[in-house]
């Protein structure tokens, strides 16, 4: 069953480009821009990752984004991961970033979006591997913020796919940012937000994001499972739920399988994501394999997964179909 998982091709929808930096990038990266870390090493590093809810993850998340400055270091974060998906035989992805956590420290946005876009273009060319990306605004920082950073994006609109919301959800509802998403539609990007799993007032975000801001897919949104009328909706509108099961299991000790399960029971498009891979020690393999160890996913079930993730991707449909067909042609071969 491993085997059968590493070798799938795979999408990936929900990471977060920050947080696939890696301890020992983290280092290397800190040495050349001459910033002092409070560990001594990667492995105390890694031992310092101790977070049990979302807060006390931001807290760990947004620290480490303090060696990135130059264009080149986001260029080296990006190259990294899309090296380390197209080892997964992760075929297509689509990245998050947060300029808000950069510009607050003096990097200019600029410089985030095109050491992050000049990777992506290398590693198509070289590892075959293709990628869009999502501007993820910070919910615990202001609309007016979130808005100036959106205008701050349209110069680059041809590299953007869609924005997104992500952050503290604490007193940050999603209608807060009602108008910056509906300009963001209108100049044709798509649409996404946060639920994260048992967060206050999940129920309540799950239907803004439904029905005032209507977006085009779901992060997370675990939480739909305990409303009837929301599961219809997602369903009839046929809306991808970006589960992250590693990193559910550190923010609500599971790794939701059995709510997996039932989304797939119910006909919803779950699909399976590494969220913040260097943090949470798991990428994109590690994430199927886990769930797989502890839910008993059947492979027709994995492969519905996998498959759910090349449908909501934001793709035209002959590029969905491309990637199904290989989806499709490696279960004829590996479903014994």
């Amino acid at each position: 069953m491993r085997d059968f998982i590493e070798n799938m091709p795979k999408a990936e929808l929900h990471v977060h480009i920050e947080g696939t930096l890696e301890p020992e990038l983290s280092f290397a990266l800190a040495e050349k821009n001459n910033i002092p870390l409070p560990f001594p090493s990667p492995e105390a590093l890694i031992a310092a990752y101790d977070f049990h809810d979302l807060p006390s993850f931001l807290k760990i998340y947004y620290a480490g984004m303090s060696v990135l400055i130059e264009e080149e270091d986001f260029y080296r974060l990006t190259w990294d991961y899309l090296e380390k998906a197209a080892s997964q035989n992760i075929v297509y992805t689509e990245l998050f970033f947060d300029p808000q956590g950069h510009t607050t420290r003096g990097v200019a946005f600029e410089t985030v979006i095109t050491g992050i876009h000049k990777a992506q273009m290398a590693a198509k060319e070289k590892l075959g591997i293709d990628s869009q990306l999502i501007l993820c605004f910070l919910r615990d920082m202001s609309a007016e913020s979130a808005m100036t950073h959106l205008r701050m994006a349209e110069p680059y609109l041809d590299w953007l796919v869609g924005v997104g919301l992500d952050s503290d959800e604490l007193n940050n509802p999603p209608v807060k940012f009602k108008e910056v998403f509906s300009l963001a539609r209108q100049w044709g990007l798509k649409l996404t937000m946060h639920c994260d799993v048992n967060q206050k007032n999940t129920q309540e975000h799950i239907t803004q994001v439904l029905d005032d801001i209507q977006v085009d897919r779901i992060d997370h949104g675990v939480n739909a499972l305990e409303s009837d009328a929301l599961c219809e909706k997602i369903k009839a509108k046929q809306l991808g739920l970006t589960v992250c099961p590693v990193s559910n299991r550190f923010v609500v000790q599971s790794l939701t399988s059995n709510e997996i399960k039932a989304m797939l029971e119910k006909g919803l498009l779950a699909t399976i994501n590494s969220d913040d891979p260097a943090y949470f020690r798991a990428y994109l393999n590690e994430n199927f394999i886990a769930l797989q160890e502890e839910g008993h996913f059947s492979k027709d079930q994995l492969l519905t997964l996998a498959g759910n993730a090349f449908k909501v991707a934001w793709l035209e449909s002959d590029e969905k179909e491309h990637y199904l067909s290989k989806l499709n042609a490696y279960a004829q071969t590996a479903v014994a």
